[in-house]
């Protein structure tokens, strides 16, 4: 059952957070990682994004908590099933959050000829399809659905980025949320968590190049191929 849930999207300390909760005993925490490991939970998404329900139970199971993409993206439909749970809304600078995207996130979405080649030849390769039904997913749900194919418009994608967080805080009852950047540490978090902040410092995780390597850890084409 969830307990937490992140409706901040990728690149705004979404690892961080899952750190930091998981260390406060809200553990297992869901990320975008869980999914590249089970591609199989994609179908939960894929149905929540087509309007069909969805058992989140299931797809939950041994979770007490969910952030970045693609769970953040389901917010509204999380907040109905778990009423309890409470909701973290974490923000960041929109202009140094637009540059980690693009060279994160972004860029490895868009391998170019390269990868779309080896994609093809390899999909024989059960690893190697999962990727590519993933990426063609998080195309539908992100580049082209959230950012309207026009990632690449700077303007465009920060007023989205922007919309995005007004329309969290106008949804989220105000007894339910909390608006956090991991800058501020665990005291903000832990006071809305009601739990002791722990005597350490707070998780730093997944810079762009720490994100790289887990890209090439969670992507066959990426570690055969250097991608």
């Amino acid at each position: 059952m969830l307990k937490v849930i992140g409706a901040g999207l990728g690149r705004t300390g979404t690892n961080s957070l899952k750190i930091a909760l998981e260390k406060l005993g809200f553990d297992k925490c869901y990320h975008m990682f869980e999914l590249m490991q089970a591609p199989h939970h994609q179908r939960y998404f894929e149905a929540a994004h087509a309007g069909q329900p969805v058992d989140w139970d299931a797809l939950f199971t041994g979770f007490q908590a969910a952030v970045d993409y693609p769970a953040a993206a389901f917010y509204r439909e999380l907040m109905a099933h778990y009423p309890a749970a409470k909701v973290i809304l974490t923000v960041r600078d929109p202009e140094r959050w637009y540059d980690s995207v693009r060279e994160t996130i972004y860029a490895s979405s868009r391998r170019g000829k390269l990868w779309h080649t080896v994609a093809t030849l390899g999909s024989f390769h059960p690893a190697i399809r999962h990727t590519r039904r993933r990426r063609r997913f998080l195309d539908r749900l992100i580049w082209d659905g959230q950012f309207e194919g026009r990632f690449e418009d700077r303007a465009h994608t920060i007023a989205a980025f922007n919309r995005w967080n007004d329309e969290v805080q106008q949804t989220v009852p105000a007894e339910r949320l909390l608006v956090y950047q991991v800058q501020e540490g665990w005291q903000p978090l832990c006071d809305f968590l009601d739990v002791p902040a722990p005597d350490e410092p707070f998780p730093r995780s997944n810079t762009r190049e720490t994100f790289k390597q887990h890209v090439r850890e969670g992507n066959p084409l990426a570690r055969w191929f250097g991608l």
